[in-house]
């Protein structure tokens, strides 16, 4: 297994707002064109990196942090620890087929799934639990979703996702729960 050092992610500049919001959108023909490793890395900070003493760029319920970032690609299955901006590859296999069940799952360059870790919620029931995952996954699929657009990649956010087998297959924990998955890459 590998650990990939990241370069620094650029923290200024950008189209503006107004603009991003009005272009973004959900696309689904990707190409197999690799992602660079700047923009993977400016794409995960813009979508869950801190900008500030152990805050994110995305919120979550009581600042609990719970969502970690797997990225499924061709070369294998890598954990984002996004304090040191590194990728820890936790499994050598190309899975990014096994992150959906749309036929063109397993085509993007980048598959990212969102995981879950329930233990770090405490004081609210399954339903609570449940809504809160969610409500910070979506928090962080929006901000990949305006990065992506601000650099000309597409996304699509997916739900549809066999969370049994591929939580076997990254062998999670049994608190860790897959979310959702977002395909990331260039328009074919």
């Amino acid at each position: 297994m590998k650990t990939v050092r990241l370069p620094s992610p650029v923290q200024t500049g950008g189209r503006p707002f107004l603009d991003l919001l009005r272009e973004r959108h959900s696309s689904r023909g990707f190409s197999d064109r690799p992602i660079e490793l700047q923009t993977l890395s400016d794409m995960l900070w813009a979508s869950w990196g801190y900008n500030r003493e152990m805050k994110r760029t995305a919120p979550s319920s009581h600042n609990r942090q719970e969502i970690e970032l797997y990225l499924a690609m061709a070369d294998g299955v890598y954990l984002w620890n996004a304090v040191q901006n590194v990728l820890i590859q936790i499994d050598g296999r190309d899975l990014r087929k096994n992150t959906g069940m749309q036929d063109f799952v397993g085509t993007a360059p980048v598959e990212i799934i969102y995981v879950a870790e329930s233990s770090r919620i405490t004081g609210k029931d399954e339903r609570g639990i449940l809504e809160t995952v969610f409500i910070d996954t979506g928090f962080i699929s929006e901000n990949m979703y305006l990065f992506c657009t601000q650099e000309g990649l597409i996304t699509v956010v997916r739900a549809m996702v066999d969370r049994p087998a591929l939580s076997a297959a990254l062998n999670l924990r049994p608190d860790q729960m897959i979310t959702m998955v977002q395909s990331v890459g260039y328009h074919k």
